[in-house]
Parts: structure tokens; sequence; C-alpha cells
């Protein structure tokens, strides 16, 4: 019998968010004194545990409670927050996977190797590199890109990792750790609104959205706001509006979400048209296909849009990740989880990254969802209601114990 307590679980997060947290929200920015502050107390919990604790060289902190067999489930999240973000992103799978150690080690020896890992810098909230450490762990980081990365106090990456033991020409060591690695699981709150308006509390994730990320620039031509006809104007930021109102509809027509979340002017005057506007661009979708359509028609609606105001444009890439499905078995294990704890089938896709984005490039991941209230989170209203977190909390140890069992069997 499970001696799993998802009570311990909420008591570890609360004591988390008394340690670093407060009105204006969590204080655990990767690579801060607040980070690390955070990881303290994430040690010393471990500490009273028979684990061994080490740090990769992408900044991960591994915690394996060895087993009979070398074989090795993960379990984790990250610990690491956006400023002034809430209390359970990313915690509620470090605590969880704390709590799984406990259980295990107190009720003998594990069939098999456990092992909790905080992901290093999973939001990119400061250098802008999202899923830093998992990706760093399954090798899909360019480690030039990183050299390029600042803060926005000037702060380059590579003078900070050093600070925490982290060499940008050393994180293919992080690599290593997959030796052994059987299947990953992550329990995570939803961070958006549908759990809730179905009057749910939990779910099984089918997998995570792929991504594409892009930066436009349309150019016309700077002129004065009083001066220059409305028919005779090249303004950038008028294409970059049409542009705007099509993507829009074609994460519609395609089911996908499809996101402008920056606009910049220039010369950024109230008294000048602007001659050079730069957007960018996040488009998600759970099917490869589907995603590569959004890509291309919005390809064509930005060509039409600058041509439109006799303007033209251009595209720089920033990021792409594929859709990333979870492997078959997990899924089975999880909605069989989901079922004894809540009664239901519902599952949703992530429309969000998650460390485990990264995992199922290659290993077999699965993830729970919790609600979210108001389908908020990256702001201090973040929450989720005590019940439902002793639900996705259950729900994670079960679907873990399953999982134990497809790895000591030979099935994963």
């Amino acid at each position: 019998m499970s001696t799993f307590d998802p009570l311990r679980v909420i008591a570890d997060l609360e004591g988390l968010a008394a340690r670093t947290g407060g009105p204006a929200g969590s204080r655990r920015l990767a690579w801060t004194p607040e980070w690390v502050e955070a990881r303290n107390l994430l040690r010393e919990h471990l500490a009273t545990l028979p684990v061994h604790v080490e740090v990769d060289e992408a900044g991960n902190l591994w915690a394996y409670l060895r087993g009979e067999s070398t074989d090795t489930l993960v379990v984790g999240s990250h610990l690491d927050s956006v400023p002034k973000g809430g209390w359970l992103d990313g915690a509620l799978g470090v605590m969880a996977g704390l709590e799984l150690l406990r259980a295990l080690s107190a009720e003998g020896t594990s069939p098999i190797t456990v092992a909790l890992v905080d992901w290093a810098d999973e939001e990119g909230a400061r250098f802008s590199r999202s899923l830093f450490g998992s990706a760093a762990f399954m090798g899909t980081v360019d480690p030039k890109i990183l050299a390029g990365l600042v803060d926005k106090e000037g702060n380059r990456l590579v003078d900070v990792l050093p600070q925490h033991g982290v060499d940008i020409d050393r994180l293919d060591g992080a690599q290593r750790r997959q030796e052994n690695v059987k299947a990953y699981v992550e329990v995570h709150i939803e961070q958006g609104p549908i759990l809730e308006s179905m009057g749910k509390g939990i779910c099984t994730v089918t997998g995570t959205k792929g991504i594409e990320r892009e930066r436009l620039v349309f150019r016309g031509q700077a002129a004065h706001a009083g001066t220059m006809p409305m028919p005779m104007r090249r303004d950038s930021f008028r294409a970059a509006s049409r542009f705007a109102l099509a993507v829009a509809e074609i994460g519609d027509r395609h089911d996908g979400v499809t996101t402008v979340g920056a606009v910049a002017c220039k010369p950024g005057v109230v008294t000048a048209v602007a001659g050079e506007t730069t957007i960018t661009l996040d488009m998600r979708h759970i099917d490869a296909g589907e995603l590569a359509a959004m890509f291309a028609e919005s390809k064509a609606a930005a060509d039409e849009a600058a041509a439109a105001e006799g303007c033209t444009v251009e595209w720089e890439h920033i990021f792409r990740i594929p859709p990333m499905p979870f492997h078959p078995l997990l899924l089975d294990a999880a909605r069989e989880s989901v079922r004894e704890v809540e009664g239901h089938d519902i599952e949703l896709p992530s429309g969000a990254l998650h460390d485990a984005s990264e995992t199922a490039r290659s290993i077999p991941t699965v993830m729970i969802f919790s609600s979210s209230t108001n389908g908020l989170s990256h702001t201090p209203e973040e929450d989720t209601p005590r019940d439902h977190l002793v639900m996705a909390a259950d729900a994670f140890d079960r679907t873990c114990r399953r999982t134990i069992d497809l790895i000591r069997t030979g099935s994963l």
C-alpha cells in the first residue's frame, strides 16, 4: 500500500512559498540568490532521505533513490519561476516528486531506481531561453546561441552561469544522465481555464503543442503625422495590424492558437508615421501538419499585408519545437489513475511548454494536470483548490507506481 501523502506535498509547497514568496508573488528567478534559496530548501528535505544528490553540467539538481535495478524512472519539474509568479507553477511537480521519494524509501527497496530532478531554468524568464536544463539533458541546446544571450540589466548568460558551476562548453555532459532512464512523469498545473470550466480537478495530458516563434519586421516610410495624406502613406504599423488580424483568423481556422505578443514602432513618436514596426509571432498546434499549414498561411498573409500598405516584411526565426505526443503505455497508466481518482477520462493537450516537451523527444513521457483557478498562471493570483491539488498528487503517485511496474516487467 502506498504511503504517499498528498497533504505533505501541499505543506511543502506552502513552506516554499513562505520562504521564497510573498504578496508580490514568487521570487525564484533562475540563476539568482532567491532560486538558490529555493533549492536549499529542497536540499534540506532531501537530506532526510537515503538519496544521492548531484548537480549536472547544466545545473540540473538530481536526487537518486537507488533500487534493485539501475533502470530509472525520472520525476520532477522546476523550482524556478517568472518574476512575481505563482506558488505552484513547476514547484508542484518537484514537491510531488519529493513525496514519492519519501514514500518509496519508507516502503522498502524500490524494484527500480527513481530519480527526482529539478530542471534548471525552465522558464527562461531572465535570458529568454526556456527549457535550458532539460534541453541540455536532451542535447538540443546550441552553445553559440547561448553565448549571445543577455538579460535586461546587460548581464551575459556566459558570465552568470559560472557563478552556479555551469560552463556552456561542457553542457553536453548533462546528456550522460539519460543512461538507464526508461520513463519520465511530471505533474503540473494546467495554467489555463479548461478544467475549471468543465468543473473538473485533474486530467491526463496527451502531449505538448508544437511552437513556431518568429519576429517580423515591417518596413515602410516614416513621415510627418500631419502632412502626409492617408492614401500616400507607407505605414508599417498599419501593415503589421493587417497581419495581426489575419493571423488571428488563421489560428481560429485551424483550431490552433496564434499570438502577436510584442510590438515596437520606429521612430516611435506620436507625430510620425511608423517607418518600421517589429512584432513577435507565436503559433501553436498539437498537430505538426496543421502547425506547418498555419506557418505557410502566415507567410502569405504577411506578404499581402505588407503589399497592401506599400511596405516590405522580413522574418527572423526565434524558436521552434515540434508537437510532442506522450507515450501510449504511459497515457494508459495516467488515464487509469485519473479514472480511479476523479472518475472520468478527460484528457487535454498542453498549450504551454514543459520540461516534458524535451524529454518526450526520445524518453517515454506523460503528464498529469491539475486545474488552475480562473485559468491564471505566471501571476501572484495563481492558485488551485486544495482538493484538486490532492487529486493531482494522488493521480501522479498512482501513475508513477504503474510506470514502475511497466519498467520492472520490461514493458518500457
